[in-house]
């Protein structure tokens, strides 16, 4: 996952809303949105190479996203970064609780937002103590919370704009959908090659090896009802599926 922006509790109806755009290998194989066969209770897509997911919630309200930290060169963590999202939503633990648990020695570099449905908290091995967040709307790509990059900075702002349009979700995926490229004077430089930083700069990634495999808008209402919407898409970016999930009646 590359994008995800979050509204922790700034909406009269939706405590937490998050869009998403998860960036990914095109080989690697994963599982469309649905309910896991394994614990009915969690909503989510899921990889199938290693088990976990990169962003899921359970019916009950809890939340868990996670990012890679992009660092070329750095060596590789024994453990999937994606289970400490399947994990956090098979346990009963409070968020600071679980995130303060982790080894972070054991991961590659990580970003990882997580709900129990009271507080959101951040943590990352890369990035000091876990933190339980205030309200507000918060970003991550493949650096830290809330880096300045000009896609995050862009996504955070059409998000904010988004929320206006509730519970129309239109907005939110055509923020998802931005294929523009950042001028090359505002690209991080993360060390990759320019080309790639050019392509990463967009919202939406598109290439034929590797891009956005799918775009997600989720959301806990205030009455307690959960929603997860995911489209996803071809090596070319044109839609393959869209998956709707939804606990209310």
């Amino acid at each position: 996952m590359c994008l995800i922006v979050v509204g922790w509790r700034i909406h009269p109806d939706y405590p937490l809303i998050v869009a998403a755009n998860r960036d990914e290998f095109h080989a690697r194989p994963s599982a469309v949105a649905g309910y896991w066969p394994d614990a009915a209770e969690i909503i989510g897509g899921r990889d199938l190479e290693a088990g976990g997911t990169w962003l899921g919630l359970t019916v009950t309200g809890r939340f868990a996203a996670i990012t890679n930290v992009r660092e070329p060169g750095m060596a590789k963590g024994s453990v999937s970064r994606g289970a400490l999202t399947s994990e956090f939503l098979r346990s009963d633990a409070t968020a600071i609780e679980y995130a303060r648990k982790i080894d972070g020695a054991l991961y590659s570099g990580f970003n990882l937002l997580l709900s129990d449905g009271e507080t959101l908290t951040y943590a990352s091995n890369r990035d000091g103590e876990a933190r339980t967040l205030a309200p507000g709307v918060y970003g991550l790509s493949n650096h830290l919370l809330d880096t300045p990059w000009p896609k995050l900075i862009q996504a955070r702002q059409a998000f904010s704009n988004a929320m206006q349009h509730l519970p129309d979700d239109a907005a939110f995926f055509d923020l998802l959908a931005d294929r523009s490229l950042a001028p090359d004077e505002l690209l991080p430089k993360t060390g990759i090659s320019l080309d790639w930083e050019r392509l990463l700069s967009a919202v939406f990634v598109q290439s034929a090896t590797y891009g956005t495999r799918c775009s997600t808008l989720a959301w806990v209402s205030k009455a307690g009802s959960v929603r997860l919407h995911e489209r996803s898409f071809a090596p070319d970016g044109s839609l393959v599926q869209s998956s709707l999930i939804s606990t209310s009646e």
